[in-house]
């Protein structure tokens, strides 16, 4: 497990704050607003992006799926390798200033500075990358951020994973590490996240969170008593606009491969 940009605030609170990240403090998968911004600097295919929209669209409209992320890990992989990290690093600012910033719950982000107010150490756990990790911990004032590690030698990615995806039981792991490290005491911590998946590390700590839940989660949280906080609007509403938006986004991708191929047949 390695750390993004760990800041030297709060290292003697033994409370800290882990908050998931997509759907939990960004609408949707930041991971495919990260593969929209590499494709438009031509990382990769039309197909690709593609492959990515249907997935954004899957997540947005069902949850996690961890067959699809595998898969879409493994794609994602194939497609930075040979690519320098500084050059994706460089691009990830980019998408955030363009992208991320503007998705972001405002719920969720009062959340996290009143944790920061509090002397609570305050770290992001997501299955993203570690470099989107540490960039979203950097800009939202966090301690530190936890991520998934792809490989890289001489400053440039091999296609391969450091360990594994940092995703359900192994997101509990990391944490229940971290705090051993660092002396926190997860019985007076807290977590939050959306998905049934994110149960391993709301478990973990003595004060759990269900952030922007999907049924799943919405289900087991009412059976074992965990709190709720909701911040995408009234449910019903919500739930309308995330079907739209996924849509959307789906035929966005769509639309953008059904235009390069029309160019393509027009320069033939």
């Amino acid at each position: 497990m390695r750390q993004a940009d760990p800041s030297p605030r709060a290292e003697q609170c033994p409370v800290a704050a882990f908050f998931d990240v997509d759907n939990t403090i960004i609408r949707g998968a930041s991971s495919f607003h990260l593969a929209v911004g590499l494709y438009r600097r031509g990382f990769f295919r039309n197909w690709d992006l593609l492959r990515f929209g249907v997935h954004q669209a899957r997540y947005r409209l069902f949850g996690e799926n961890k067959h699809q992320i595998d898969e879409l890990r493994q794609q994602a992989l194939e497609i930075m390798r040979g690519h320098s990290v500084a050059e994706v690093t460089a691009i990830a600012e980019d998408i955030y200033d363009e992208v991320l910033c503007l998705r972001i719950y405002p719920g969720t982000q009062r959340l996290l500075d009143q944790h920061v107010a509090a002397g609570h150490s305050v770290w992001l756990v997501t299955a993203t990358p570690i470099e989107i990790a540490g960039l979203l911990a950097r800009r939202l004032g966090a301690t530190g951020g936890l991520g998934t590690i792809a490989e890289h030698a001489d400053g440039y990615y091999t296609g391969r994973l450091v360990g594994d995806m940092l995703h359900g039981e192994a997101k509990a792991a990391a944490v229940r590490k971290l705090a051993e490290e660092r002396g926190i005491d997860l019985r007076a911590s807290y977590a939050y996240g959306d998905s049934l998946n994110d149960v391993p590390i709301l478990s973990a700590v003595g004060r759990p969170c269900a952030i922007n839940p999907e049924g799943r989660l919405r289900r087991y949280a009412a059976e074992v008593g965990w709190p709720v906080r909701e911040f995408r609007g009234r449910r019903r509403t919500a739930r309308r606009g995330v079907n739209a938006a996924s849509l959307a986004g789906a035929a966005w991708a769509g639309g953008l491969v059904v235009r390069a191929i029309r160019r393509s047949i027009r320069t033939r």
